[in-house]
């Protein structure tokens, strides 16, 4: 990957994505057709057109609206703890970067660093029952007590009740929006994400700061939330729900999709019933989704007599003690996936035998 894009080409990035009807795909074939943003928007018309772009993209992109919106998320990004990161950027989620649709731009207020963290997705209903939200909870809490963030839509309901349950661990969680940093929806949440930003989570999106929670937004959400995550966890969920357009992407991309049983006179149960005759793993516990995992530690520890496997001769282990890495840079030097790279590390972390400081995985103990 390449070095983050200098102030100048940073602008021309951002002008481009302010643009109306250029999506992640146009958006990359601007990029690799004219080897940056600042040579696409100075290309004329004609060669926009000649890559299928809409009219209405060519002609907007010297629009005051269009370089205000820059220049707004300049300033915004020179406040504590906002960030922006470019599809090429070396810190740039590398399972979401698999994506062929991954969003060119990342827009996160929080700890950037979680983004790399082995996660687990927890959706459904947006009117889940008690006993819903207290399994949410329950799941949640062990996830990240176990040492997964636990994504999630931040949305009511059983997004909202994972979230909670995670920082009420002390663990920690990612929300993925459906509108703007600056247009924060549901509103009812606000409160949820400035205590997400506070205990050292995050908030994401990949809209510009403003952008209002349309709901051509949404099913666009759900493949960063699955995108990000070793695998999808929904929790009542109507056959129409949204969180089965998640689960349907988590399989499209390869990850691990997992539904909580209901009862049969329960409406909310029937999304997940679909979902488990798809194919999809039915769990009871967080040790389903773990058996599934393979490599995870069980959340619940053993016993302290119990002995430590030996990892003196872990690969990774020995690429750590050797110099600090990225996981990305593991994953490279090991030739392992992403997903086992990632499922490696935290057993290792849970372990004691590796810590993460900003991205960067150090080996301990040596």
């Amino acid at each position: 990957m390449s070095h983050p894009p200098s102030p100048a080409e940073l602008e021309a990035r951002l002008r481009l994505h302010a643009l109306p009807e250029l999506g992640p795909r146009r958006y990359r074939r601007l990029l690799q057709a004219f080897d940056s943003a600042s040579a696409a928007l100075s290309a004329p018309a004609s060669a926009w057109r000649a890559l299928g772009l809409p009219a209405v993209c060519a002609e907007a992109r010297r629009s005051p609206p269009v370089r205000q919106c820059a220049h707004a998320t300049l300033a915004w990004l020179e406040q504590p703890d906002q960030h922006l990161l470019c599809w090429d950027h070396p810190k740039y989620p590398a399972l979401l970067a698999e994506l062929d649709d991954a969003p060119p731009l990342l827009f996160i207020a929080g700890d950037p660093a979680l983004l790399e963290r082995p996660q687990l997705a927890i959706v459904g209903s947006r009117r889940a029952s008690r006993p819903g939200l207290e399994c949410a909870a329950r799941f949640s809490r062990e996830l990240a007590g176990g040492g997964f963030v636990v994504t999630s839509g931040l949305a009511l309901g059983i997004d909202g009740a994972a979230h909670e349950a995670a920082l009420r661990v002390g663990g920690r969680t990612i929300g993925v929006l459906g509108s703007g940093l600056r247009h924060l929806y549901p509103t009812r949440h606000r409160g949820l994400a400035e205590r997400m930003r506070a205990e050292g989570s995050a908030l994401v999106s990949e809209l510009p700061l403003d952008a209002p929670p349309l709901p051509a937004n949404f099913p666009r959400r759900n493949r960063i939330i699955s995108g990000l995550s070793l695998g999808v966890l929904v929790i009542e969920a109507s056959p129409s729900s949204g969180s089965l357009i998640t689960a349907r992407l988590a399989a499209e991309q390869g990850r691990e999709v997992f539904a909580v049983p209901g009862s049969i006179q329960h409406p909310g149960a029937r999304g997940c019933h679909q979902l488990i005759r798809d194919g999809a793993s039915l769990v009871e516990g967080v040790e389903d989704i773990l058996q599934q995992l393979r490599g995870w530690q069980r959340v619940i520890p053993p016993k302290p007599a119990a002995p430590q496997p030996d990892q003196a001769e872990h690969p990774l282990l020995a690429l750590l003690w050797a110099a600090p890495h990225s996981s990305e840079a593991l994953a490279v030097a090991s030739g392992w996936p992403m997903a086992r790279v990632l499922a490696e590390l935290t057993e290792l972390e849970i372990n004691g035998r590796v810590a993460c400081q900003a991205g960067i995985w150090s080996g301990l103990g040596e």
